[in-house]
């Protein structure tokens, strides 16, 4: 009895144990760092990605509303294959359009508390305006992975879950470019540091 107990406790150990390697096998790194510019009041919205990562691809599913005349956010970056709805919130109608090559449409009017969804199915840069409303302007970057974020207003950034591999990050922006190559290397369970560099 004592035997048997000895062997099912064992057994149970190794497959606990197996189960807590397989859960972390795949958890990746993440990748935190900020932007390095001279013109520090465009650090925000910024978006930082990575290129050449191999594996599928996870489709989002985001939402930019209208709301005092300003799309929110002002910026958004979906991997390919993702989805936005647009919402307005505003008591006022208006009209979202895109003559961008990556994604064009057109939506003439969208009434107050109206919902309109587009699929992003090729990567690039989306401009969207508002025909009524000269103002108002956002970005839409569509990404070839999910593995992209946008800078907080101090130009910090966060990229989680990211493949152990040796990746090169750029970014882009409305008022900044990138100066030179960055890359990074990426272990699993670790955090790797970064800084890019842009001007403008």
């Amino acid at each position: 009895m004592i035997k048997a107990t000895s062997t099912f406790l064992k057994t149970a150990f190794l497959i606990s144990s197996f189960g807590f390697i397989t859960s972390n096998a795949f958890c990746g790194g993440t990748i935190t760092g900020t932007i390095d510019t001279n013109m520090p009041k465009y650090k925000g919205d910024a978006v930082v990605y990575l290129l050449g990562v191999k594996g599928p691809t996870v489709r989002e599913h985001k939402t930019i509303e209208q709301q005092s005349l300003t799309f929110v956010p002002k910026v958004t970056t979906i991997p390919v294959g993702s989805t936005i709805v647009f919402t307005n919130n505003d008591k006022l109608n208006s009209s979202i359009t895109s003559f961008s090559p990556t994604k064009k449409f057109n939506v003439d009017k969208l009434d107050s508390g109206i919902s309109k969804k587009f699929t992003f199915d090729k990567s690039g840069v989306v401009q969207l305006l508002s025909k009524p409303h000269a103002e108002m302007t956002g970005w839409v970057i569509v990404t070839k992975n999910q593995y992209a974020a946008v800078t907080e207003h101090d130009g910090k950034f966060t990229i989680p879950n990211v493949p152990a591999g040796t990746y090169e990050i750029t970014a882009w922006s409305e008022k900044l470019k990138p100066q030179g190559k960055t890359t990074v290397i990426v272990a699993e369970g670790k955090t790797a540091p970064v800084v890019l560099k842009m001007t403008i």
